[in-house]
């Protein structure tokens, strides 16, 4: 992946990106990465549903904003969404809570590339099947999931770029077709042995080093604040140290960590089960960085590269 490549992909996805307004009084969380299966041994998620759920309650009641930045559903493995919602429904019913607050915006990663088909959304996300009611329901009717997002402060000059991360990679931007046929049809079943998928979590450490290297250069370089998924690993930038922040994932062994931003301020955060004097578990959250205020990062304030 050479950082040529990787400039040129995000700028072309910064240029067409969609301008969403903030301001001191929004709350926002972004996670990515939560690998939604289909309930299988091959299901990353699955262990981390209740903590992910857990999570997504907290945020609904305190008017936070919720915003995916890709690989929310593992859709290299998997070759419909349906049954996904139907393992999950749980998640997709808070998601659906969200859409209907206009609390919900969605990003694709390479895992889900082909979330950015309208038609395909509109196929296995417009409407679910109530059970109870015996009836079609509205679950995210209408939504378009994008590439990239800026999150701009209409009360200052701070903007936030959001993508995930994948772009410029060979394998997984301009090859994903080969890395899903190899993931659906070759990495899948040597995961059900004890395998990692080498697109995925079980990429060598030296090589999500690299991918975040290009990322935090190119958040240097073009004075972004710059929030991606995609490596897995959660990384918190200090202001002297450069621009750069991951949300990690939804798939970690015994957590799931994601970002904050609240009265302009950043942070990660960590959710994990926890058990009480009692012995009883509750979900709990944990601040691991932060919180430091937006203003402190040097921000891009114009269309100049």
């Amino acid at each position: 992946m050479e950082i040529a490549s990787v400039k040129k992909r995000l700028d072309e996805v910064y240029e067409n990106a969609q301008v969403i307004p903030f301001d001191s009084d929004s709350r926002l969380v972004i996670m990515s990465d939560c690998h939604r299966g289909q309930g299988n041994a091959g299901d990353n998620f699955l262990a981390n549903q209740t903590v992910c759920f857990g999570a997504l309650e907290y945020y609904f009641q305190n008017g936070f904003t919720y915003i995916e930045a890709g690989d929310g559903d593992e859709l290299w493995e998997n070759r419909r969404l349906k049954p996904i919602v139907e393992v999950h429904s749980d998640i997709f019913w808070m998601l659906s809570r969200f859409y209907k607050q206009k609390r919900l915006y969605m990003l694709y990663g390479n895992h889900d590339i082909i979330k950015r088909r309208k038609d395909y959304m509109s196929r296995h996300c417009d409407t679910y099947y109530c059970d109870s009611s015996h009836c079609d329901i509205p679950l995210l009717p209408g939504i378009s999931v994008a590439e990239g997002m800026i999150l701009k402060n209409s009360g200052a000059s701070e903007e936030i770029f959001l993508v995930h991360g994948h772009q410029g990679d060979l394998l997984n931007d301009t090859l994903w077709p080969l890395a899903r046929f190899l993931v659906r049809y070759v990495w899948r079943h040597l995961e059900l042995l004890g395998f990692l998928d080498p697109t995925g979590a079980g990429r060598p450490r030296k090589a999500k080093e690299h991918i975040e290297k290009k990322l935090a250069s190119y958040a240097k370089e073009r004075q972004h604040v710059l929030i991606a998924g995609h490596t897995h690993r959660p990384v918190f930038s200090e202001p002297e140290e450069g621009c750069y922040f991951n949300t990690g994932s939804c798939v970690h062994p015994r957590c799931i960590t994601c970002i904050e931003i609240e009265r302009n301020n950043i942070m990660l955060v960590k959710w994990s089960v926890r058990p009480r004097e009692d012995r009883s578990l509750f979900v709990e959250r944990e601040v691991l960085e932060g919180p430091v205020s937006l203003s402190k990062y040097a921000c891009r304030k114009d269309n100049d590269n």
